[in-house]
């Protein structure tokens, strides 16, 4: 953002103010429009950034906000179509568990398979929103112990196998899997700053982080050609027949801001 700022030569207010309104703006268009999406196969991960300060560090942070600390953003992403059903910036916790689960269930229009990770939170949180309207499995990933040494702090742990397992219905073991849904927590990663490593780019304010996030999955639903499909996820989904622009996320921006006008207070003087 003060990239932008200094190379357009614009207030960072003004930039974030933007992103705000393009926030709001996405939001709104992808609560509206992603809905009754018809999928067979559905995965769903949960990925990693902060807020301020890292949760380790925040009881050290000076004039630290209440957000501050990890953050996690879930995903649901239709296995086939590539589109982001459903996402959501909380915790990694059982309640933002239940909340994704319940907004992912009222989008889907037909009965999935729903793979997720071996977070224990999903298993409530599935049946909470699903009942027993859902084949529901989960692959559990097996990693190695933490070795001890100079550069463990940046070593991570190596995964040296997984198991699946079922847990409502009757998944196809075949398609028990999450490499999709991980591959986009990669496109996240790579595509946005605030999710950059060992940088100072992280988000310092948890709101704009949610902005952030709204315009790039609607962005990447209706806006982005697709590599493997060569089309939108949007268009593959059934959602969209036409391949949208930023000029078009614009025109979502200029509609929803509010026009000009007098203010409140403003009164008209009268003449004696």
């Amino acid at each position: 953002m003060r990239s932008i700022s200094r190379v357009i030569g614009c207030s960072i207010n003004t930039v974030t103010k933007l992103l705000i309104g393009a926030g709001e703006a996405c939001a709104a268009y992808h609560d509206e429009h992603v809905r009754n999406v018809s999928a067979a196969r559905v995965q769903c991960d949960e990925i990693w950034s902060f807020c301020y300060a890292k949760e380790a560090n925040v009881r050290l942070a000076k004039a630290a906000p209440l957000e501050s600390g990890d953050v996690w953003t879930w995903t649901a992403l239709d296995a086939d179509s590539k589109l982001i059903i459903s996402y959501l910036v909380g915790d990694r916790d059982a309640y933002s568990a239940f909340e994704f689960m319940k907004d992912l269930k009222s989008r889907l229009a037909t009965r999935v398979q729903l793979t997720t990770d071996g977070h224990h939170p999903y298993v409530e949180a599935v049946k909470e929103a699903f009942g027993k309207q859902v084949d529901f499995a989960q692959i559990v990933k097996i990693y190695s112990k933490l070795q001890k040494g100079p550069g463990v702090r940046s070593r991570p742990t190596v995964c040296v196998g997984a198991k699946k397992a079922k847990r409502i219905g009757y998944p196809d073991h075949a398609h028990i899997a999450t490499s999709f849904v991980e591959r986009q927590n990669l496109n996240i990663r790579m595509g946005n700053r605030r999710f950059t490593r060992l940088t100072n780019a992280f988000s310092k304010r948890l709101h704009n982080h949610v902005h952030m996030l709204s315009l790039y999955f609607l962005h990447y639903n209706f806006c982005r050609i697709h590599g493997t499909l060569k089309v939108s996820p949007a268009m593959a989904a059934g959602v969209s027949d036409i391949l949208y622009d930023m000029e078009w996320i614009v025109g979502l921006i200029d509609v929803r801001a509010s026009k000009p006008g007098r203010p409140k207070h403003y009164k008209k003087r009268i003449s004696n």
